[in-house]
């Protein structure tokens, strides 16, 4: 019904107040839980960057649901139904309290666990969440009913629903992780849940007095034509492809330091960031800015993150790569807000927002793992970013093609005269000289930047000729992907002990490297890397070696399978792994060697480790190792009290526990001293550094752990390395599966 303005309109700020309040909280529940439940489901399943992806699926359908659910109230149904259903909803998703995982959840080991993850998920917040979901949308369209003077552009609210989201996610890790364990987290969740129902009748009873008295609205919603097909699409493709950016680059960024809510929010907080700006006040005057800068940044970024990257340190690079999302997410966003139409179609344009990032996160989670086997989807959204620009039809027309053709030659020789280096079986040699190229190429995009489909075309053709130049040169033989990440096996050279070069074997998880073997037989039982003989595991295996002959073993993490080489015929072993892959690549003898040469009866099970330990009988293990990574970094949930306590239960009182602690970022010895004191634990650290030049021998640190001082002396007065006690900790809060939290050992 077309209502026209109204002077006696209500201008109370307390009724905006009310509104806006209301979808602060909704956005800052809702942005707290995200966070809150993948770190409770990290411990589950081996804390793969998955997890939170799959997580943001669930949150993006239920979010898409919600949205429709309101987009059906608004059209459907008349204002006093509208809020009768709305309160029977509210009710029923109490029955949900407290959120928590439903009892004795278990993931499934040989299988992928996605659609495990989403069903549990489903029966542990899907009803509150949906309420949640629900609120921006539903209390943006009533508030167009309330009679207010600015009931006629409510989209200022959304700034509030955006406000609440970014301060919840920034509170998260600063604030609600160090401060709040994850028990007093879901019930503080539940009461704030219960505070904004009672937000949302409050302004349930704001419309029904409106409608009862009859306001006069100031609402004009009637006169403008249906919304094209045209548009709609417009809409998506604006909404999906920053969608699909987040989580890609969400990928790249926890894959190489920690899969810890941290470093997931940092993303999230960027892109919650634009919707804040775009529907501000400034828009006009920021969209303009974002546009021009966008091409300016492109060319570090091409040069940096993709041509030649590890010449920067890897914050430089992650701040490349950030200010690029954001540029790309901004424009994009932008557009969308500048496309925006009156409140007659306020929720079919949220629900197409909400649609539309819903399969952004599908596609990264259940399309792109299937289809490719590295993180290809985040190249090919930037790509789509850069086609989304404004201007694109103009690239179609007569004059911008005209524009574009003095440079389509000089690009196009200079892609051939690149090509041609392929062909060349020296291709080592003239890198530099490809470099420099790659790089032109990259400086000439900014010649694009009025003409979205050149620009986007020449980006996607530089980065993915830069990604099949370095998959040529790294010689992959092998690459998978997984639900916990991208595998590969690669062949390198090496030079021997007589200058000889020599072919070797390396694993990949990521960017990090798992393990590696030499392929000579003289050396191909070697144990190298992390694990080398001179380095801290191989002095624990040579100190008892008088001893250790009908030792029980247990490991957790494969890798190659190098540990295999240190056993005995009187011993057993097992291997616990999260990810079957692994388990297939490190048996498989045309990869790695080291299982079938040194013992290929080693027992293996899949799944986390701590899951399947707790099967064990106690008092089992006389050596326990645990080497888990997600690529460069422990999983979290394997390094708190109630592991440590678990892996002693399952050692002997004269055993020992060895972890793997090497990592670029993470000061983890200090965890481990921080247990060594409240467990009343013996313990070592050794800071590893090769003396010599023996091939692929690394620098590694290793800390040991015992229940009795003398079962590590003679580790302690050992001549083959420097074992030193571990750091004094002075008020660190202990980790707990309650409790973790990495920046206080940031290094």
């Amino acid at each position: 019904m077309k209502q026209s303005p109204s002077t006696t309109a209500d201008r109370s700020l307390s009724l905006i107040l009310l509104f806006a309040l209301t979808l602060f909280a909704s956005a800052a529940l809702m942005f707290v839980l995200q966070p809150m439940f993948g770190k409770i489901l990290l411990p589950l399943l081996g804390g793969s960057p998955a997890v939170w992806n799959t997580c943001m699926v669930f949150y993006q359908t239920v979010l898409f649901l919600g949205y429709l659910y309101a987009h059906f109230l608004s059209t459907r149904l008349t204002h006093h139904k509208q809020i009768l259903m709305h309160i029977v909803l509210i009710l029923l998703s109490f029955i949900a309290l407290p959120v928590g995982l439903p009892a004795d959840v278990s993931p499934p080991t040989e299988t992928n666990p996605t659609f495990w993850l989403i069903g549990t998920l489903s029966l542990a917040i899907g009803l509150p969440f949906f309420v949640v979901s629900t609120t921006a949308p539903l209390i943006q369209k009533w508030f167009t009913n309330v009679g207010h003077h600015t009931s006629d552009d409510p989209y200022y609210l959304y700034t509030a629903s955006n406000c609440g989201s970014l301060i919840a996610l920034l509170s998260y890790p600063f604030l609600i992780e160090p401060n709040i364990g994850l028990t007093a987290q879901k019930t503080d969740w539940s009461i704030g849940f219960v505070g904004l129902c009672l937000l949302v009748a409050g302004c349930a009873f704001a419309l029904w007095k409106a409608q009862q008295s009859n306001v006069e609205t100031v609402n004009q919603e009637g006169t403008d034509n249906e919304l094209s097909l045209a548009t709609k699409l417009h809409w998506l493709a604006l909404a999906f492809v920053p969608s699909s950016l987040l989580l890609g680059l969400t990928t790249f960024i926890s894959t190489d330091i920690a899969s810890v809510p941290l470093l997931w929010i940092i993303p999230l907080t960027i892109y919650l960031l634009t919707f804040i700006l775009v529907f501000s006040k400034w828009h006009d005057k920021i969209h303009p800015l974002m546009v021009n800068l966008q091409p300016i940044i492109l060319l570090p970024f091409l040069a940096y993150s993709f041509i030649n990257p590890a010449v920067l340190p890897y914050w430089v690079d992650l701040g490349i790569h950030l200010t690029a999302f954001f540029l790309a997410v901004m424009v994009c966003h932008g557009e969308l807000a500048r496309l925006r139409p009156n409140t007659k179609h306020l929720t079919t344009y949220y629900l197409i927002m909400s649609f539309a990032g819903m399969l952004g996160g599908m596609f990264n989670t259940f399309v792109a793992p299937f289809i490719f086997n590295a993180v290809y989807e985040y190249p090919l959204m930037i790509t789509a970013a850069l086609l989304l620009r404004p201007g694109l039809m103009v690239s179609f027309s007569g004059t911008g093609m005209e524009k574009a053709k003095p440079f389509f030659l000089p690009i196009a020789l200079l892609i051939i005269g690149l090509l041609v280096f392929f062909s060349i079986d020296d291709l080592p040699a003239y890198l530099d000289t490809i470099g420099v190229g790659l790089i032109l190429l990259a400086g000439l995009t900014y010649a694009f930047r009025n003409q979205p489909l050149t620009l986007a075309l020449m980006t996607g053709i530089l980065i993915f000729f830069t990604f099949g130049l370095h998959g040529l040169l790294s010689n992959t033989l092998y690459q998978e992907r997984t639900f916990f990440g991208v595998l590969s096996v690669r062949e390198n050279v090496l030079t021997n002990e007589q200058g000889q070069p020599e072919k070797y074997r390396e694993f990949y998880h990521g960017t990090t490297k798992h393990g590696a073997q030499r392929l000579v037989d003289e050396f191909s039982r070697t144990p190298l890397t992390y694990f080398s003989r001179p380095g801290p595991i191989g002095q624990v295996f040579a100190e008892f070696d008088n001893v250790n002959s009908n030792w029980d073993i247990g490991i957790i993490g494969l890798g190659a399978g190098t540990l295999a080489c240190y056993t005995k015929p009187g011993q057993t072993w097992a291997f616990y792994e999260l990810d079957p892959l692994v388990i297939n690549i490190a048996s498989n003898p045309d990869y790695f060697t080291y299982i079938s040469q040194c013992n290929p009866k080693i027992r293996m099970v899949p799944g986390d480790a701590r899951l399947a330990l707790m099967k064990e009988p106690d008092h089992k293990f006389d050596l326990y190792i645990v080497d888990a990574f997600s690529s460069d970094s422990i999983p979290t949930h394997l390094l708190t009290q109630e592991a440590i306590k678990l892996y002693f239960d399952k050692i002997k009182p004269d055993g020992i526990l060895a972890l793997h602690i090497t990592n670029r970022h993470l000061g983890l010895k200090n965890v481990l001293a921080q247990h060594e004191k409240e467990l009343g634990l013996s313990g070592l650290l050794q800071e590893f550094k090769p003396q010599s030049d023996i091939p692929l021998v690394v620098a590694t640190d290793w800390v040991v752990l015992a229940k009795k001082p003398e079962t590590l002396e003679r580790l302690r007065q050992s001549q083959l390395g420097s074992w030193q006690k571990l750091p004094v900790t002075f008020n660190n809060k202990t980790w707990t599966d309650d409790f973790t939290n990495i920046v206080t050992i940031w290094k």
